[in-house]
């Protein structure tokens, strides 16, 4: 295989692993490669990211992990972008995962994501650039993922002054909790659309 296309899985693979990135170890796996080849790869590819002037992503190591990020020089531009109200609403699987946060704080994306049945790491990158949720820490244990929780952004929106104030769940968590989440969210929703 050549080193253009190991560039390639390993853009992809970074892209697929978000926020979580991925060791050299990982990559080296999935590449079927040893550690010291997956290095210098991971090198060459951040070199290109660099000298490309043109690109408006690179790729940093944080904790031992490899990870896609906006170019610092872009940073201005994500702030407009993060600050502007925009006048769309969130979708149903964004207030799903929203409604799992808030109850379940502090909860990892596995733990949202056994509870939905489904991914959500789309519904969380737009509830974190719309300042709903944040990273609070990180779980213990393999991996050490990020837990997420609500912020005061969240608080405002919904016209909360305390997250206890959020109103109780049913005894029965199963539909309920769908029905009441969407009661709950819903109601806001249309009072801020207002």
């Amino acid at each position: 295989m050549s080193i253009n296309h190991l560039k390639g899985i390993i853009e992809s693979l970074l892209f697929a692993a978000g926020d979580e990135g991925l060791s050299l170890k990982q990559i080296a796996l999935v590449l079927e490669v040893d550690e010291q080849q997956a290095e210098a790869i991971i090198k060459e590819l951040i070199k290109d990211y660099n000298e490309d002037l043109m690109r408006g992503i690179t790729i940093v190591e944080l904790a031992d992990t490899f990870q896609l990020a906006t170019k610092k020089e872009n940073s201005a531009y994500l702030k407009r972008l993060v600050t502007t109200p925009t006048a769309a609403t969130l979708s149903q699987a964004a207030l799903e995962t929203l409604a799992i946060i808030a109850y379940k704080q502090p909860i990892t994306r596995t733990e949202i994501e056994e509870i939905r049945g489904v991914k959500t790491e789309r519904p969380i990158h737009t509830l974190a650039a719309k300042a709903l949720i944040k990273e609070v820490g990180r779980a213990e244990g393999t991996g050490r993922a990020f837990l997420y929780g609500t912020t005061k952004e969240f608080l405002d929106y919904f016209g909360l002054k305390r997250i206890e104030e959020l109103p109780p769940l049913p005894e029965k968590v199963d539909d309920d909790f769908q029905d009441e989440a969407d009661l709950f969210f819903g109601t806001f929703q249309e009072t801020m659309d207002s």
